[in-house]
């Protein structure tokens, strides 16, 4: 489910009092500048426009102390409200003296029926950030990219491994031969304008680069590519580098709108699913009681108290309406996880199994060649052939010509836009797949496969490139087959001489990356005995099926 509420979470080191006196400032500031009327805000309920009310509730005690807001605009009379709550919390007494500030926006559809519409970063939101001394853990939450000297990598290296971040941190290079300040104001502000308050924003100076990626050996970013380094870092173990995706330069320039929509994605998508911290989430529930009317008679005090009611009411249904909506996603989205990791525990058992029957296989050879007197020959270490990987999935596309037997008639766009979100464990086994197709294709036009793709990655034949038979599936499941629109989807481009339809459905697919919504997938359609190629129909992010 893609993200649609905006959240912010940040701490300040300021008192309770300092915090909530600078956020009402700036809160009234935001109204101001709305043309909201701020002369009589109170407890309870205001109406401060048509249709526009702030309601306001505060408490103290032994259990510390909160002020909250909440505002509730019409979007138009069809299309549902908008909804903005901000919480100033204290607890000393569990939270070694720091202050929470927390924004939330979301739209709230007028109908079951209709989509809520995305948040973006309100004002309110970048006011604050520019008032307080907001933190994330040991790192400084700021509205504008803040730039990294050669002397600020240890500092940023501790904040990347700090076990008490929640907040990404999202880190842009600069390219050879461009000046920093220059590239921060024209690219990266641009790039990074969804971010304020969902991601801890950084930009690498030329001269820190050679130090902050030998730190991060496995996770670098450079050539004017932007990283997001999501929390939980493990900067000494090289598979977690997957988990922090890499936007390249060329992604950025093509599209800088596209671009920062999808960095601010996966920042947003973890602040709606993040649990907020106890003293936030300990909150009771917001229920604003209307302020009387202070004029007019008992039959008009008591008109005005019903008509607040029963808005009160309708907005009570809309709450559980959304809350509905969001247990429902919830769910959906856990199944969908359970599922995607019982079949990566079954592909990591297959691989397993492999594994150990290729260490099998060598230790047997090395006794025979021991046997044999050619112990040197046994147990120097093997350098095969080495292989030369596209840097990007658009060199990818480039380099198909050194495949002679493979044909790709997808669309590239697809395939380009998976650098956005690509990290080098996709392109590798992207590589490796076709390296293998193209052999297999060779052998399939020849009549020497002897079965299909899986058959051959299982046989011996395919140990040039070998590639795992645990991500090789040659067929769709019976649900996608019977299912028109996702049966729809994979009915992809062929040669007329293939098929007179210059297309066709093709079922046979290749698990090039998993762990996130993007998963690529490589779908083929091996034609070898009539046109002696295999067309390689789709690149890109996972399709549809019957969880999504």
């Amino acid at each position: 489910m893609e993200p649609r509420g905006y959240r912010m979470v940040v701490s300040t080191q300021q008192d309770f009092v300092t915090t909530s006196a600078l956020t009402e400032r700036q809160l009234y500031t935001w109204l101001n500048n709305k043309r909201y009327d701020t002369s009589a805000l109170d407890e309870g309920r205001n109406d401060i426009a048509p249709n526009v009310t702030l309601d306001q509730d505060s408490a103290s005690g032994r259990r510390g102390a909160y002020t909250r807001w909440r505002m509730r605009e019409p979007d138009t009379p069809t299309s549902g409200t908008w909804q903005s709550t901000l919480v100033v919390r204290a607890d000393h007494r569990d939270d070694h003296r720091r202050t929470w500030v927390q924004v939330d926006v979301e739209h709230r559809p007028a109908s079951a029926d209709q989509f809520p519409t995305r948040a973006n970063t309100p004002a309110i939101a970048q006011l604050l950030l520019d008032a307080l001394q907001a933190r994330d853990g040991l790192a400084d939450v700021k509205a504008k990219p803040a730039l990294i000297d050669r002397d600020d990598v240890t500092k940023v290296i501790e904040e990347l491994c700090d076990v008490e971040r929640r907040l990404p941190i999202v880190v842009a290079s600069v390219p050879f031969g461009v000046d920093p300040d220059a590239w921060a104001e024209s690219t990266v502000e641009k790039a990074y304008r969804y971010l304020p308050g969902l991601a801890v924003l950084y930009v690498l100076s030329p001269e820190a680069q050679a130090h902050f990626n030998q730190a991060l050996e496995f996770h670098p970013v450079f050539g004017g590519g932007i990283r997001t380094y999501l929390p939980g870092i493990d900067p000494a173990w090289k598979p977690d580098a997957q988990r922090h995706p890499v936007m390249s330069r060329r992604t950025i320039a093509a599209n800088p709108d596209k671009a920062a929509s999808t960095l601010a994605s996966i920042p947003q998508r973890l602040a709606q699913r993040q649990p907020l911290p106890g003293v936030l989430d300990s909150l009771p529930i917001q229920r604003t009681r209307p302020r009387p009317q202070a004029h007019g008679s008992e039959l008009q005090k008591l008109t005005h108290e019903n008509t607040t009611l029963n808005e009160m009411l309708s907005e009570a249904e809309q709450t559980e309406a959304s809350q509905a909506s969001r247990i429902s996603d919830l769910s959906a989205e856990l199944d969908k996880t359970e599922r995607n990791a019982n079949g990566l525990l079954g592909e990591n058992e297959e691989l397993y199994d492999q594994l150990q029957s290729a260490q099998r296989k060598i230790r047997y050879l090395q006794e025979q060649l021991t046997y044999a007197g050619k112990y040197q020959a046994a147990y120097t270490p093997s350098h095969g052939p080495e292989i030369s990987y596209p840097e990007t999935f658009a060199d990818l596309l480039t380099r198909l010509g050194e495949l002679p037997h493979l044909s790709f008639t997808g669309k590239e766009k697809i395939t380009r836009d998976l650098d956005s979100q690509s990290v080098d464990n996709w392109l590798r086994v992207a590589w490796d797949a076709l390296l293998a197709l193209n052999d297999y294709a060779q052998a399939s036009s020849e009549g020497a496969a002897g079965g299909d793709f899986l058959s051959w990655c299982k046989a011996e034949e395919s140990r040039t490139h070998p590639f795992p038979a645990a991500k090789v599936a040659m067929r769709e499941s019976a649900t996608v087959t019977a299912t028109e629109k996702l049966r729809r989807d994979r009915i992809l481009p062929v040669p007329p001489e293939v098929h007179p339809d210059g297309k066709i459905f093709m079922q046979a697919h290749l698990r090039i990356g998993s762990g996130n919504t993007i998963a690529p997938r490589l779908y083929f359609y091996d034609d070898g005995p009539k046109t002696s190629r295999l067309y390689i129909g789709y690149l890109g992010p996972h399709m549809r099926n019957t969880l999504t």
